[in-house]
């Protein structure tokens, strides 16, 4: 069987907590057996869909993990973020026939939820893989 290469798209908002996610993902892909091909981080979570169309072009890349945290602020501004993020990714996975996993926590939780829900990484690693060895 092939090793296969996967790209992962990080928000560098909340970066204390999506840093650490980020740390879980790459470990469980070495686990995993799946080569980390390329990391692109991004300022947000509404700022991946272009970093997953640029990466998800590249041929060597088999699928991407996307990897954020939305935490609730004052405003419904974090249920707007997530719900057009997690539309695009979705889209861009059917577009482009490859997996792009929704590893991203949130809306309405606060920091600490956030910090519990660090290992969502290595779940969206593992659907993404599961996702590639399905469809190959």
């Amino acid at each position: 069987m092939r090793k296969f290469n996967i790209g992962i798209i990080v928000s560098e908002y909340n970066f204390d907590i999506t840093s650490m996610m980020l740390e879980r993902a790459k470990e469980h892909a070495r686990f995993l057996d799946v080569n980390v091909a390329k990391v692109i981080t991004v300022p947000g979570v509404f700022d991946m869909p272009l970093a997953i169309k640029k990466m998800i072009r590249e041929k060597e890349i088999d699928g991407v993990v996307t990897i954020g945290a939305v935490i609730e602020g004052e405003t419904e501004h974090d249920e707007i973020i997530i719900q057009h993020a997690a539309r695009k990714i979705a889209d861009l996975a059917l577009e482009y026939d490859k997996p792009v996993t929704l590893g991203i926590s949130g809306p309405g939780m606060t920091r600490l939820q956030a910090e519990d829900r660090i290992e969502k990484a290595r779940e969206a690693v593992e659907a993404c893989v599961k996702m590639l060895k399905s469809l190959s």
